[in-house]
C-alpha cells in the first residue's frame, strides 16, 4: 500500500500543489522558499493534529486571504449553496490484492475490481454557518474598532485593524477541521468531491492507515559541553526498543542484572545509612517499630539510561565525550539516532500492527556536514530506509520516505528518478514536476537524455538550486566568468557613480547563479531549461566557415557550424546572424518550440560587429579589442607562441589568435596574472557584457 499522490490547496506557497511519491523514496529539491518546509508542514498539521501545530492565519495563501475577504464582503452570495473554502490535503492511495484491506475497507468509496484506489481528504475550512457568523462578528469588530478611532480623532475614519487582524485572532472560531474518504473516480482519475464519508461523524480514525513522522531540519545538535544530545537519544531508543519485543534477550539480561545490582546496593546502603536510620528510630512512634526505615536500592532500568548513559567517540584508541566531536558527525550520528526512534514508534507495541502506511520526512539532512559526509548519507540512506518496519514477531509493514535538501551533493549521489523539482510559478505559488518526465520530452531514438541524466548528477547538480544560470563552452570561459563577473560588477559601479544615481539591482557575484560548462551541447539543455524555468544565459561562439565547412575568418565565412545557433535561431544565414541585436537573442518556449521574446527567460549570445572586427571565438575577440595589454606582455604571457607576430599590424585579431595562442587555458591564466587590482586594463568583448547586463535584470 502505498501513498501515489499527495495534494495541497491554499497552504502558503502550496495554491494549488501535486506531488508524486516513489514507492520507497522521494527526494524533493528547489530553490530556496519554494515549498519544501510547507510540504512537512502540512502533513503534520494535518496527520499530527496537536495544540502545538495549530493552523495559523499566516498559513494561509496570500491570494486565499484575499478570496475570504472578498467573500465576507460580498453579500450577494447564497449561503444555501455556499462550498466551503479552506486549506485542503488529499492523499491518493494505491493497494494491491496482497495488501491487508482490514483497516481501509472501512473508508472504501467504490468496491470495483478494476478500482484499487482511496482518496483519504482532510481540511480547514469555512462552512455556509461559520462564514455567517464571521460577517456578523467581524463587522461588529470593525465598527467598534471605528467608533473607538473616531472617539479619540473627534472625526470619523476607518479602522487600521481589518478583517484579516479580526481573522488572526480568532480564525479557529469559523474554521474547522474535516477529515473524509473521498470516491476516486478511475475513468477520470480524479477524485469525485460529491461523494465522500465524513470520517468524524463515523468515528473512522486513520492512524492504523498511516502513520506519518519527520526529522526537522531544526535539530537539537549542538557540540556545547553541556549537551549530550545523542546520550538522551539512547535513552529514548531503549524505551522504544522495551516497548515492543525487539531485543528481548538483551533487555532481559539488563533488567536481570539490574535485580543483582539493587541486592549488592541494599547490602551496602545497610552500612551507609546505618547511622541516620538509628537517629530515626529514636524519635519512636505510637508503637515500637513506627519509626523504622531501611533503605534499599530500586535501580529501574529506563530511569537509568536517562542521563546515565554517555555516547563517547574512539579517536586514536581514545574514548571521548560526544560535544569534542564536529557538529557534522553529531548531526549524522543524531539523524540515525532520531531514525531508529521513529523506525521504533513505526513499528508500534507489541500487541499493536503497524500502520498500513508509514510516511518518514527528513529535512535537509545536510545541515552541518561537509560534502563527502553528505554522499555517504544519501549512498546509506535508501539502504537503511528501504529495509522497512521489520518486526521480531514477523508483523512487518513498508516505509515510504520524502527527503527535502538543498544539498547538491546529495542530489548527484540520488536516483534521477527519485527527484522531485520544487518550482515557483510566482509570488503566490510553487509547482512540482518529476524529473523522470524529462525522459518522455527527449527523443528515444537519441542518447541526448542519458547525456543530460548523467552530466546533470554526476557534474553540476547546483543548476538546481540557482537562480539564473550561465551555460558556457569551455575551458576558457570557465576560468574567466568569475573573473569577467566581477569586472563587469566593478564598471557598473563605476558607471552609475559618476551618474550620481543609485545602481537598484545586485551584483552579479552577489546573486545566486550557476555556471555550467557544456561544451558544444548547450542545445541539448533547451528541454531541462524549459522545465527548470531558471533564467538561463548560453555564452557561445560564432563557429564561421567556409564553402568546404572548414572553420575561417568570419569576415570571409560563408556559414557556421555552432548547432546551437541553428537550433534557438531557427537556422538563419551567416548574415542574419551577424545583424542580430540583443533583442533578436532572447528566447520563450512554447508549445515545445523556442521563438524570440522580449519578455524570454533564456538568453544566447555570439560574437558581434565591435571596432569594425567580428571574431569567431572568444580569444580573437579578446585580443581585437586588448591588443594594447596584451603587446607590452607578449613575453611574460605563457600560453603564447609566435609572439613577434603582435608586432604585424596587418595581421588580424582572428590570425593572431590562430597562431599565436598556444594553449587556450595558458592564455585565460595569463588574462588572470596579468590584470590590475579592478581589471582596469583590459576591456570585456561586448558579447559577453550584454550577455551579462541581460542576466543582470530581476
Amino acid at each position: 500500500m502505498k501513498i501515489r499522490k499527495i495534494k495541497i490547496e491554499n497552504f502558503r506557497l502550496l495554491k494549488k500543489f501535486e506531488l508524486d511519491l516513489e514507492d520507497k523514496l522521494s527526494l524533493v529539491i528547489g530553490k530556496n522558499n519554494c515549498g519544501k518546509t510547507s510540504l512537512l508542514a502540512a502533513l503534520d498539521k494535518f496527520l499530527n493534529q496537536s495544540d502545538k501545530n495549530k493552523f495559523s492565519i499566516d498559513d494561509f495563501n496570500i491570494d486565499f486571504k484575499n478570496e475570504i475577504k472578498n467573500i465576507v464582503e460580498d453579500k450577494t452570495i447564497d449561503l444555501e449553496v455556499f462550498n466551503p473554502v479552506g486549506i485542503r490535503l488529499k492523499l491518493f492511495i494505491e493497494y494491491n490484492e496482497r495488501d491487508d484491506l482490514s483497516n481501509i475497507s472501512k473508508v472504501m468509496m467504490d468496491l470495483h475490481p478494476d478500482n484499487n484506489f482511496i482518496v483519504l481528504g482532510f481540511e480547514y475550512v469555512i462552512t455556509a454557518d461559520g462564514l455567517n457568523k464571521l460577517r456578523i462578528e467581524s463587522k461588529e469588530f470593525l465598527d467598534k474598532e471605528k467608533r473607538k478611532i473616531s472617539a479619540k480623532r473627534g472625526v470619523e475614519t476607518d479602522p487600521v485593524k481589518d478583517l484579516l487582524y479580526f481573522l488572526k485572532q480568532n480564525h479557529g472560531d469559523y474554521f474547522k477541521i474535516i477529515k473524509k474518504s473521498i470516491e476516486y473516480d478511475i475513468v477520470s482519475e480524479k477524485e469525485n468531491e460529491e461523494k465522500f464519508i465524513d470520517l468524524e461523524i463515523e468515528k473512522i480514525g486513520i492512524k492504523e492507515i498511516i502513520n506519518f513522522k519527520f526529522i526537522s531540519a531544526k535539530r537539537d545538535v549542538s557540540n556545547k559541553e553541556a549537551d549530550k544530545t545523542l546520550s538522551s537519544q539512547t535513552s529514548t531508543i531503549y524505551k522504544k526498543t522495551e516497548s515492543s519485543d525487539e531485543q528481548k534477550d538483551a533487555i532481559d539480561d539488563f533488567k536481570d542484572s539490574l535485580n543483582d545490582t539493587d541486592e549488592i546496593l541494599t547490602g551496602i546502603y545497610a552500612k551507609l545509612f546505618d547511622k541516620v536510620i538509628s537517629k530515626v528510630k529514636t524519635f519512636g512512634g505510637i508503637k515500637e517499630n513506627d519509626s523504622l526505615i531501611e533503605i534499599i536500592s530500586t535501580l529501574q532500568h529506563r530511569e537509568l539510561l536517562e542521563g546515565n548513559t554517555t555516547v563517547m567517540y574512539n579517536h586514536g584508541g581514545n574514548s571521548l565525550p560526544e560535544h569534542y566531536n564536529g557538529l557534522g558527525y553529531m548531526n549524522l550520528i543524531s539523524m540515525i539516532f532520531e531514525i531508529e526512534i521513529l523506525i521504533q514508534d513505526f513499528k508500534k507495541k507489541r500487541e499493536e500492527k503497524p500502520s498500513d502506511i508509514n510516511l518518514l520526512f527528513i529535512e535537509e539532512p545536510e545541515a552541518h556536514t561537509h560534502p563527502q559526509m553528505q554522499y555517504v548519507f544519501i549512498k546509506n540512506i535508501k539502504s537503511l530506509l528501504g529495509q522497512g518496519i521489520v518486526r521480531e514477531d514477523g508483523v512487518n509493514g513498508e516505509l515510504q520516505s520524502i527527503i527535502s535538501t538543498h544539498s547538491s551533493h546529495i542530489v548527484s549521489e540520488s536516483d534521477f528518478d527519485d527527484i522531485k523539482y520544487l518550482r515557483k510559478v510566482n509570488d503566490t505559488s510553487v509547482i512540482a514536476k518529476n524529473l523522470k518526465e524529462l525522459k518522455n520530452e527527449y527523443d528515444s531514438n537519441t542518447n541526448q537524455y542519458q547525456f543530460l541524466k548523467q552530466y546533470l548528477t554526476i557534474n553540476r547538480a547546483e543548476i538546481f538550486f540557482a537562480d539564473k544560470a550561465i551555460l558556457i563552452e569551455g575551458d576558457t570561459e570557465r576560468i574567466l566568468l568569475p573573473t569577467l563577473m566581477r569586472k563587469f560588477d566593478i564598471d557598473e559601479e563605476k558607471k552609475y557613480s559618476s551618474l550620481g544615481i543609485e545602481d537598484n539591482l545586485l551584483p552579479l557575484l552577489s546573486q545566486n547563479i550557476s555556471t555550467i560548462e557544456v561544451g558544444a551541447y548547450s542545445h541539448i539543455f533547451e528541454k531541462f531549461i524549459d522545465f527548470i524555468d531558471t533564467k538561463t544565459l548560453i555564452v557561445t561562439d560564432l563557429d564561421t566557415v567556409d564553402a568546404n565547412d572548414k572553420k575561417c575568418e568570419p569576415s570571409s565565412g560563408i556559414g557556421y557550424s555552432n548547432d546551437a545557433l541553428t537550433f534557438f535561431f531557427n537556422s538563419p544565414t551567416l548574415t542574419v546572424l551577424k545583424n542580430y541585436t540583443i533583442g533578436n537573442k532572447t528566447f520563450t518556449n512554447t508549445g515545445g518550440v523556442w521563438g524570440n521574446s522580449a519578455t524570454g527567460r533564456l538568453c544566447v549570445v555570439y560574437q558581434t560587429l565591435e571596432n569594425g572586427f567580428i571574431a569567431r571565438s572568444f580569444e580573437d575577440s579578446f585580443i581585437h579589442l586588448n591588443r594594447s595589454f596584451i603587446v607590452p606582455l607578449k613575453a611574460d604571457f605563457k600560453g603564447l607562441q609566435n609572439r613577434s607576430n603582435f608586432d604585424d599590424s596587418a595581421l588580424s585579431a582572428y590570425n593572431l589568435a590562430e597562431n599565436c595562442i598556444k594553449k587556450k587555458t595558458h592564455f585565460a591564466l595569463d588574462i588572470l596574472y596579468h590584470s590590475n587590482e579592478d581589471f582596469s586594463n583590459w576591456e570585456i568583448p561586448d558579447y559577453i557584457k550584454e550577455g551579462l547586463s541581460w542576466l543582470k535584470q530581476d
